[in-house]
């Protein structure tokens, strides 16, 4: 289905966290179109799973924050198909709040979803991928939030950066079977981006202020995961594949009123 062998997924096995939505739903889609068996794990299941012409991806209910479900996720997996090839570690996200007034127990909640579970679920496919021929490939959702100030969501730009910490260790522990990576959106147009960017007009207004004149879309970092689980990218380990369409204009430039370049 793919044109490159390289982006041959047929006969693989690919679970994303958090994939009945959002960018995870457009993960398990462009695995879909690339031939992989797709398991999506979400706490409920969706009226639509991720689906490409006739393939769909199978749904197990879990939350990645609790332990035994976690433990029944996998035994599931094994079960059912025997192998783990990628794990999308996509399951995450937080809602705004000011970090001087938000409870401890939110900060803790959004640590724990976001840096907690992402580490449990790859201690899980590490297990199963150390086992089997071929090894596989860890594949963590990082954010631009943990390279930079993240105001609003103080706690889950920390829980990045540790992500983006953790890959590194990861990748150096469970070398050379199993790679880790990670792939860092900058800001991505989803059914929930009328939430933090308010209107078609906002979200316009959000956009022409990266290079690249648009959000991202779910598919780009479906594309880019693809990519970076492949063999094509297979000298890639404990590195971390930044996708911001550029990044941000830097303020001082509307500020200042520099000529522009």
């Amino acid at each position: 289905m793919s044109g490159h062998a390289g982006l041959d997924y047929n006969g693989k096995v690919v679970l994303v966290t958090g994939g009945t939505k959002g960018i995870g739903a457009g993960i398990a889609r462009s695995f879909l179109a690339a031939g992989a068996r797709v398991v999506v794990c979400g706490r409920t299941a969706p009226e639509q799973l991720p689906q490409v012409g006739d393939a769909q991806a199978a749904f197990i209910a879990a939350d990645v924050r609790d332990q035994g479900a976690l433990q029944g996720l996998f035994d599931t997996l094994r079960q059912d198909y025997g192998r783990l090839d990628v794990l999308i570690n996509n399951a995450g996200g937080s809602p705004t709040a000011d970090a001087a007034s938000a409870s401890p127990r939110f900060h803790e909640g959004v640590i724990r979803l976001n840096l907690i579970a992402p580490l449990n679920v790859a201690q899980q496919a590490n297990l199963l991928m150390q086992a089997q021929a071929g090894g596989g490939c860890i594949v963590f959702i990082g954010s631009v939030s943990g390279l930079r100030a993240s105001p609003g969501t103080a706690a889950y730009g920390a829980a990045k950066a540790g992500v983006i910490a953790l890959v590194q260790s990861l990748a150096a522990e469970w070398a050379p079977k199993v790679r880790v990576v990670a792939v860092s959106p900058g800001l991505v147009r989803t059914e929930l981006a009328h939430l933090h960017y308010g209107d078609e007009a906002g979200i316009a207004a959000v956009g022409a202020g990266i290079p690249a004149g648009r959000l991202a879309v779910p598919e780009d970092i479906g594309n880019a995961c693809l990519y970076i689980a492949s063999p094509l990218a297979g000298y890639a380990s404990g590195c971390n594949l930044l996708l911001h369409g550029g990044g941000e204009r830097p303020a001082y430039l509307g500020a200042a009123q520099v000529a522009p370049h």
